[in-house]
């Protein structure tokens, strides 16, 4: 009876996980098909500080939920920040809101994370495989260009890694994906250029306990981004 019981609300609890996680991505798809690009989104919610003064110099954190999380190091001073990260965007979105987003703000450091809802979607559609991973360098590496038009200095990103893989994602995920991961990140960093630091995350995350810094699969918690923002003080510093 005691085993019964304990199946039954095991039975319960996963299909309520299920549903959230169901109700999750039916929710961003219909998102997606009201504003393909994310425009009205950030405009609802995009956060600036201190923007106004013009002393100092002005960041944008621009790509997808990784990006939108990431916030600037409270220890750095003489910045401002806005945040441009928008949840599940690809990097064909990301590049799509480039020109209405990124250049009226004319940020004088734009850092760059995207790649990862891209190259997620392998094992969905294995035969556009190559596919995939070509539009996406190709995407990161017009963006940079746009990036660069505008003077701004890039802060170019490598794709964070993913965290561990719970049960029931594994039915749509890979090791093509960590493969492709690594690919474009080799790609990311050929794109080193003045004015274009390659800023190695998923080296500074890939590491024995880098569990202890995601809350789920493709996100990070506190701890994930106090690695990336002690970094990134470093880089900021220099540039100054």
């Amino acid at each position: 009876m005691l085993l019964s019981v304990s199946a039954l609300m095991a039975s319960v609890a996963l299909n309520v996980i299920l549903f959230i996680a169901a109700r999750h991505y039916y929710l961003l798809l219909n998102q997606t098909t009201l504003d393909p690009l994310g425009l009205e989104y950030i405009k609802s919610n995009s956060r600036e500080d201190d923007a106004s003064n013009d002393s100092l110099s002005k960041v944008i954190f621009f790509g997808d939920s990784r990006a939108q999380e990431w916030t600037l190091p409270t220890e750095i001073k003489g910045f401002s920040a806005i945040n441009g990260g928008i949840s599940g965007q690809t990097s064909t979105q990301v590049l799509g809101r480039f020109e209405k987003q990124v250049v009226p703000l004319r940020p004088q450091i734009i850092l760059v994370q995207v790649g990862i809802n891209d190259l997620k979607t392998i094992p969905l559609f294995p035969d556009r495989h190559s596919t995939i991973i070509a539009n996406c360098k190709a995407n990161i590496q017009e963006i940079v260009k746009r990036s660069r038009s505008l003077g701004a200095t890039v802060i170019l990103t490598t794709i964070i890694p993913a965290g561990e893989i719970p049960l029931m994602r594994k039915p749509f995920w890979s090791s093509e994906i960590d493969r492709a991961v690594v690919e474009v990140n080799s790609y990311i960093s050929s794109l080193q250029a003045p004015n274009v630091i390659i800023f190695d995350s998923y080296s500074l995350l890939n590491q024995n306990q880098k569990n202890n810094y995601y809350k789920d699969t493709l996100h990070l918690n506190e701890k994930g981004y106090e690695i990336l923002n002690k970094e990134l003080t470093k880089v900021l510093t220099k540039l100054k």
